[in-house]
């Protein structure tokens, strides 16, 4: 009995690492309105992503913190078909999917996102590089193909740092050059690692409505903790879509939108309406039916707009955000069933997202990489985002919310 206890301890694999890494830069995108009548899947992806933001910024209300929804949805929906039981039920509730199969519409949702019109603007590319000999499904590895065109490639991890580079060259790649260092060599375990399961997305466009750089000033922002400090300012008179909005509990917040340029995505900026109002008391009532809602309550006004310009370097752990929406026996070596996904036993252990984005005159340039290794708003009217603020970064044909952030210190 002994000798088969070491023996199944043995083939017990770690999913060791979930990594998800954002580099937001800046260029742009626009914002075109689509009524859809019920969620979207893109929506239902990204709610999952809201709700994990939502986890981390209640316990960082004064950091600056960036994320992406739909990596978050990404590296669940490519997991999702190697899942069983109920480690499958916790992931398909989480992502709102219904019960028999959601692969049609990740399938359609990831052809639109990535169709021909959107190649210069929307980038996104999936893999999945396994130990060599590792006996995954067929069915598992066809089915991310067909939904996603994840590609696979057979890796040697006994080698932690070759086998870092080689995955890092690879998103390197994909994302043109914005994500360098995803994976780290101690993220591997030469005798363990299974898989690494890797989504990254590359966002690129130009402000519809460009910044002019000589209108750029210092100007004073005052931070989540209620310092001062000088950042430059953009500026610009222009009509924008802006509206103002209620929470349930009463408390009132200005919805802007900033086009980009091909009127497919928009970044929509949320600013407390009173001054000493914190992003906690607004952020909390966010979710994809909430942003369908402002579209009722915008319309386009001529104003001068100061926006700062800004940069984020953000790391969040996951591991805990999606185990308080119900998803935790991935998590647990001893209820994490990824039968469908190999007949090693797998898990995992670790939840990471890694964040950056940069905004400026331009427009913005964003790239993220997600990563899962298996071991074993008279006269126009100024309006100053000059104080903490909440940006999304929506594609509004599919409604899916490509990047979220708290920006509390530019």
């Amino acid at each position: 009995m002994s000798g088969d206890r070491t023996q199944k301890g043995a083939v017990k694999v770690r999913m060791r690492y979930l990594a998800l890494l954002i580099l937001y830069a800046l260029v742009t995108l626009c914002f075109h309105t689509s009524a859809l009548s019920q969620a979207s899947y893109g929506e239902r992806g990204s709610d999952v992503g809201i709700r994990v933001f939502q986890q981390v910024v209640r316990s960082k209300p004064l950091d600056n913190v960036v994320l992406s929804p739909h990596g978050v949805a990404s590296v669940l929906g490519m997991l999702l078909p190697g899942g069983y039981g109920e480690t499958r039920k916790q992931i398909v509730g989480a992502l709102r999917y219904k019960k028999n199969g959601p692969y049609r519409m990740l399938k359609k949702l990831h052809k639109t996102l990535t169709a021909k019109s959107n190649q210069d603007v929307v980038l996104i590319a999936n893999g999945m590089f396994s130990q060599a000999g590792f006996p995954m499904q067929k069915k598992f590895v066809d089915t991310n193909k067909a939904n996603v065109q994840a590609e696979s490639r057979s890796m040697d991890f006994s080698d932690p740092q070759r086998a870092a580079d080689k995955i890092n060259a690879w998103v390197t790649n994909k994302t043109r050059g914005h994500i360098k260092s995803l994976i780290k060599a101690d993220m591997l375990d030469s005798a363990l690692t299974r898989l690494v399961i890797i989504n990254a997305i590359y966002f690129k466009g130009l402000w519809k409505y460009r910044f002019l750089p000589e209108n750029t000033k210092m100007r004073p922002f005052t931070g989540g903790d209620g310092n001062v400090f000088k950042v430059p300012m953009m500026s610009q008179l222009s009509l924008f879509n802006i509206g103002v909005a209620t929470t349930p509990q009463g408390v009132k917040y200005k919805v802007i939108e900033l086009p980009y340029h091909g009127n497919t995505t928009s970044m929509l900026i949320i600013l407390p309406t009173e001054e000493d109002m914190p992003l906690s008391h607004v952020i909390p009532h966010i979710n994809t039916a909430t942003v369908q809602s402002w579209r009722k309550l915008m319309h386009m006004r001529k104003v001068h707009l100061l926006f700062p310009k800004f940069t984020a370097d953000v790391e969040v752990d996951l591991k805990d955000p999606l185990s308080a929406l119900g998803i935790t026996d991935m998590f647990r070596k001893d209820n994490a069933d990824f039968r469908h996904l190999s007949s090693e036993p797998v898990y995992v252990s670790t939840a990471l997202q890694k964040a950056k984005i940069v905004v400026n005159e331009d427009g913005t340039k964003a790239a993220a990489a997600t990563a899962a290794v298996l071991m074993a708003r008279s006269s126009p009217p100024w309006v100053a985002v000059d104080r903490p603020f909440l940006f999304l970064i929506r594609h509004n044909t599919t409604g899916t919310i490509l990047f979220m952030g708290q920006i509390n210190q530019p």
